[in-house]
Order: C-alpha cells, then structure tokens, then sequence
C-alpha cells in the first residue's frame, strides 16, 4: 500500500473517532442544541445524520470519480440534497445514526485500502468543491466532518 493511501486511512480513522468521541459525550438536552440556523435549524442530531448522509454519498461520488466518471452533477443542488436526507432521516435515533455512519465510514475506509495509487489522480466533480482529484476527495470526506466538529464544540463551549 503506498504512503498516500496510508496518509489517507490514517485521517479517515482519526476523524471517525473524533467523531464518535465528540457525540459520545452529548446528553439528551445537548442532543436539541441547534448548531446551525441557516438554511434550516440543525440539530446536534441533524448534524450526525448530515454525517451519515454524507459519507454516504460522497463515497459513491468519489468512486465514481476513481472509475473515471464525473462525479457529482453540474450544478448539483446540494442544500436541496442536504434537505431530503434530513426528511429521511429524521425519525432514526441518534445511537443508530451513529452505527450507521461508523458502518458507512468502514465502507470509505475498506475501498480506499483497495485503490489503486495512480487512481488518486483522478478527477471529477465534489458536490460543494467543484473539479478535484480523487486525493482531494477523500481529504475532504475527513475534513467536512472535521469542520462540523468544531463548529459543535463551539456551540458547546
């Protein structure tokens, strides 16, 4: 395995875990905390389906990419996208969002193990970043979970 991929599995992990960590720790009252108001209110809850949701989809976007296609739609709506997936989600309790998101960022990390190197070069397009190499893609799966974690540790302080 090459030392990009390795660079790669080893943030995937650690930003699993910190997001675990950080949603291990709310109690029920910080659960209803709403962290964003724009363009909906969000919920500390909302904020770990939106993660759920997210790896999801940005998983089958990037594999897309890797096997040479365009990645998102031009013009991909993704507060529309983002809306749907909260309609979707909103009836499945906060302790199986995050089984789910653990289960869904197994699956990130069990493909990145599998690619090929010279796929990492690839490009396409991110939903919200626009024309990026898949490198750049799973970098950002980290770090969109990364930038909501802060922002909930904001809220909580």
């Amino acid at each position: 395995m090459s030392e990009r991929i390795q660079k790669l599995l080893v943030r995937l992990r650690k930003g699993i875990a910190k997001s675990k960590e950080v949603f291990a720790h709310l109690d029920r009252t910080e659960w209803e905390i709403v962290l964003y108001e724009d363009p909906y209110p969000w919920t500390m809850r909302d904020l770990l389906a939106h993660f759920f949701s997210a790896e999801e989809g940005l998983l089958r976007l990037v594999q897309d990419v890797a096997a040479g296609g365009e990645g998102a739609p031009e013009g991909f709506d993704y507060q529309a996208f983002n809306a749907r997936e909260q309609a979707r989600l909103a009836c499945v309790p906060h302790g199986q969002l995050m089984d789910d998101l653990v289960a869904a960022r197994q699956c990130t990390l069990s493909w990145v193990e599998e690619l090929e190197e010279s796929a990492l070069d690839q490009a396409g397009r991110h939903p919200a970043l626009g024309e990026i190499t898949v490198e750049t893609f799973i970098n950002a799966i980290y770090g969109h979970q990364l930038m909501h974690v802060r922002d909930l540790q904001r809220a909580l302080d």
